[in-house]
C-alpha cells in the first residue's frame, strides 16, 4: 500500500527532474538566445539612430524651406504693394503669425495703417448686449452709428462699426474720431492696437490661427466669420489662418459659396511659406482685383497665386 512517505519522494523526485532540466536548459540555450537578443537590440539601435538622423534631415530642410521662402520675398513681392494701405485685424489665436505677415506686406511696400487685436471677450456670446451698447455710444461724427446693422447681434453691429472706421470711405474718418472708437473699446479689454493707427485703410488682411475648442466654440467660430464679413462687405479682404481644427475660419469661408467668391484665403500662415503666400495673394486681390484660395488644405486651387510666378 502507496503510503504518504512514498508521495513525498515522488514529488521531490519530480521537482529536482524539473530543476535539473531548466538548468541544463538554460546552460544550453544561454549563448545562443543571449547573442540573438543582443543582436536585435543592436539592430534597432542601429535603426533607431538612423531615425534621428533622418527627422534631423527633415528639420533642417524644412528650415531651410522656410529661409528660402524668405530669402525669394523680396524678388516676388518687391513693390507690389506699394502705396497700398493695408489694416491688420488679428484674431485671439493669430497673434503669433501676424508678425511674419505684416513683415512680407512691409517688403511688397505696403504701408501699414495699424494693427487691431481682436480679443477673445469680443466673440464671447455673453457679451453681445454690451458690445451692441459699445456700437451705440463708439459712434463718432465721421464713424456714425446710422447704417449699421439693426438687430441684437453685437458682434456684427461692432464690427460694422470698426470696419466704417478703420477703412476708406467716401466721408474721410478723422484721426480724432478713430482713436475715440477704438478707445471704446480697448479700454473695456475688447481690442488693443498698434500705437500708430490711422484711417482709411483701401484694404483688410485678417490674421487667425487654430479655432477655439472650448463649449462656445461654435458660436466664436461664426462670430469670427461675422466679423470678417463686415469688414470684406465694401473693400478686399484677404484672410491668412490654419486649415485645420473644426470651424476655422479659413474653411468656413471656403464653404460658404457667397463668402468663397468675395475673400481670399491662405490656410498655412503659420509657416513663412504661408506668410509669403498672403502677401502675394493681397497683390492679386489688391491689384488685380481677383479672389483666390490658397494653400494645403481642402478647397485650395494651388499654393500661390499664378501671378507669383
Amino acid at each position: 500500500m502507496i503510503n504518504f512517505r512514498y508521495h513525498v519522494v515522488s514529488l521531490t523526485a519530480v521537482f529536482l527532474a524539473l530543476a535539473i532540466g531548466l538548468v541544463v536548459g538554460t546552460a544550453a540555450l544561454n549563448g545562443p538566445v543571449v547573442d540573438t537578443l543582443k543582436d536585435r537590440v543592436d539592430a534597432l539601435s542601429k535603426d533607431n539612430s538612423n531615425y534621428r538622423d533622418q527627422a534631423n534631415q527633415y528639420r533642417e530642410e524644412l528650415n531651410r524651406t522656410q529661409d528660402f521662402a524668405t530669402e525669394v520675398s523680396p524678388a516676388l513681392l518687391n513693390g507690389k504693394l506699394t502705396g497700398r494701405k493695408i489694416v491688420v485685424v488679428v484674431l485671439p489665436s493669430g497673434q503669433d503669425y501676424a508678425e511674419g505677415v505684416t513683415a512680407m506686406l512691409k517688403v511688397a511696400g505696403a504701408t501699414i495703417t495699424g494693427t487691431v487685436t481682436v480679443q477673445d471677450k469680443f466673440f464671447e456670446p455673453a457679451n453681445a448686449f454690451e458690445l451692441l451698447d459699445l456700437a451705440d455710444k463708439a459712434s463718432q461724427p465721421t464713424v456714425p452709428a446710422d447704417g449699421l446693422p439693426l438687430n441684437s447681434d453685437g458682434v456684427e453691429t461692432s464690427s460694422a462699426l470698426l470696419a466704417v472706421a478703420l477703412l476708406q470711405k467716401a466721408q474721410p474718418v478723422t484721426a480724432g474720431d478713430l482713436t475715440a472708437v477704438l478707445a471704446a473699446y480697448t479700454e473695456p479689454g475688447y481690442l488693443n492696437v498698434s500705437d500708430e493707427i490711422v484711417p482709411g485703410a483701401e484694404a483688410t488682411v485678417v490674421v487667425s490661427g487654430l479655432p477655439p475648442v472650448d463649449r462656445d466654440a461654435a458660436k466664436k467660430n461664426q462670430n469670427a466669420v461675422t466679423l470678417t464679413t463686415q469688414f470684406a462687405k465694401d473693400r478686399p479682404v484677404v484672410v491668412g489662418g490654419q486649415g485645420i481644427g473644426d470651424g476655422n475660419l479659413v474653411a468656413e469661408i471656403r464653404a460658404d459659396p457667397t463668402l468663397v467668391k468675395n475673400i481670399s484665403t491662405v490656410d498655412n500662415v503659420s509657416t513663412e511659406q504661408g506668410q509669403l503666400a498672403t502677401a502675394l495673394t493681397v497683390v492679386e486681390r489688391v491689384v488685380a482685383g481677383k479672389v483666390g484660395q490658397y494653400g494645403l488644405s481642402a478647397g485650395a486651387t494651388s499654393q500661390v497665386p499664378e501671378a507669383a510666378g
